[in-house]
């Protein structure tokens, strides 16, 4: 059934799931518009005004388990053109209900046109890693409590393994016994030298997550302490932060973003936010060029068919954006890689942080042993 908006102009639309049966759903989708936009009763504005404003159902359908698929459309006007408002149209008073969950969302191309997403994406990326045909290998440096020096040194075994990617923990700030600009110096320097060694590149993300001011500050002096890239943990800084820095024509870095805290937000199957919108299509709207999220199999709970469609989300055609690349990581060892290839293919990244420490043939080797199964599976088809 399809209940399709005679209005005109650019449209945010959403597709939410929710309960049946069709009248329960019918009536809930019908909240939702009212909900995310004036969020109050409909009694309280005159019926012009209310068509100007509050979303309009466009379709409404079943699915499987009893549940439906609500698309609603939001009006521009409701938009300024940050991530704030975008979210709050999106998700915002519906977020506290609990049964209903966030599937997906488009915009026109109009209203696209006003947001850049990733400055680099998979094609530039590679093409300053030298690396065309196989996926990419992420090091972590870690754990907290190494000293700057202790982590430089573990940045040059990373390299000597021939990683494409290397990102601080997002757990390293400004430790004392670990200081911001000691430690981004040192592991640039350690980095960029063994780089050089090798005869190939290594990106080199810093960590910059903090309050605005520091973010800035942090951002700037990484860059001129020789970081090729920043990390930064959106669900703590929040998505505009992280536009703010993919914008910054001052810094021209790719930019990494992190997970951490966001998994609350995905919640359960009944309610949240759909992983592939969480980790996938929102931090390329605001401009990350890489997002990590947890891949399936890992010491984390997200479903292949999960997993799956964060990574087509980072990298299906989407107007003028960029693909981002997307990089699953959860204590991932070699013996992952043929279901996570098969099943991901080759435009995704591997992160390898804590298990590949514990090798008895040690760093190097072990991640030589990653890059001889990725030749061993061959090129992907997906």
């Amino acid at each position: 059934m399809s209940d399709s908006p005679s209005r005109l102009g650019d449209f945010l639309t959403a597709t939410y799931e929710i309960d049946g049966p069709e009248p329960k759903a019918r009536a809930t989708a019908e909240r939702i518009c009212f909900d995310q936009t004036v969020e109050a009763e409909g009694d309280l504005l005159p019926h012009a005004l209310q068509a100007q404003i509050v979303g309009q159902i466009a379709d409404l359908r079943q699915t499987s388990g009893g549940r439906y698929h609500a698309t609603i459309q939001y009006r521009e006007e409701l938009l300024s053109g940050d991530c704030t408002d975008l979210l709050n149209v999106l998700f915002g008073t519906s977020s506290l209900r609990g049964n209903v969950r966030l599937l997906s969302f488009t915009m026109t191309e109009g209203l696209l046109s006003a947001w850049r997403g990733p400055r680099f994406g998979i094609e530039t990326i590679r093409r300053m890693l030298a690396v065309h045909n196989r996926p990419l290998l992420c090091g972590v440096l870690k754990p907290l409590g190494r000293s700057a020096q202790e982590l430089a040194e573990l940045a040059t075994q990373l390299v000597d393994g021939e990683v494409d990617l290397i990102k601080d923990d997002q757990s390293l700030v400004d430790q004392r016994w670990c200081p911001f600009e000691e430690r981004v110096s040192r592991c640039a320097e350690a980095i960029s030298d063994m780089s050089q060694r090798r005869g190939r590149p290594c990106l080199y993300f810093a960590h910059v997550s903090g309050a605005a001011e520091t973010m800035r500050k942090r951002a700037a002096r990484a860059k001129t302490l020789g970081a090729t890239g920043l990390l930064i943990a959106p669900g703590l800084t929040g998505l505009d932060a992280l536009r703010l820095f993919s914008l910054d024509e001052g810094l021209h870095l790719p930019i990494m973003s992190h997970p951490t805290f966001w998994g609350a937000s995905v919640g359960s199957e009944r309610g949240g936010l759909a992983p592939g919108v969480l980790y996938g299509l929102l931090p390329r709207l605001a401009g990350a060029d890489v997002t990590i999220y947890p891949a399936f199999g890992s010491d984390y709970s997200l479903s292949q068919q999960d997993c799956l469609s964060v990574a087509q989300r980072c990298r299906e055609s989407w107007g003028s954006l960029n693909p981002a690349m997307p990089a699953v990581g959860g204590r991932i060892g070699p013996e992952q890689l043929l279901e996570l290839r098969r099943v991901l293919g080759s435009d995704v990244a591997f992160v390898v942080g804590s298990r590949i420490q514990k090798d008895p043939e040690g760093i190097p080797a072990a991640l030589r042993a990653f890059h001889r199964r990725m030749r061993e599976l061959g090129p992907s088809s997906v």
